[in-house]
């Protein structure tokens, strides 16, 4: 199911993670060739794509909200 991108934060790992409106969390990594998101590196890039649509697998599987408390916020 595809959800916009509501904000962002970085995991214990200090990986960029999309906080998606459904609630979910995804991992949002420029990770060349596997994954081309260079986006994410800069924060104007990241302001860029808020809104921008991904694909939710967790909505498709009907998974609850991730845990926001756990968030650190960046």
């Amino acid at each position: 199911m595809q959800q916009p991108i509501a904000g962002y934060h970085r995991d214990e790992e200090n990986h960029w993670v999309a906080k998606l409106a459904c609630g979910h969390n995804q991992h949002v990594r420029h990770d060349p060739p596997w994954q081309n998101r260079p986006w994410v590196e800069t924060a104007q890039g990241r302001e860029s794509m808020l809104g921008h649509l991904l694909n939710c697998k967790k909505c498709d599987e009907g998974a609850p909200p991730d845990n926001q408390d756990e968030v650190r916020k960046s």
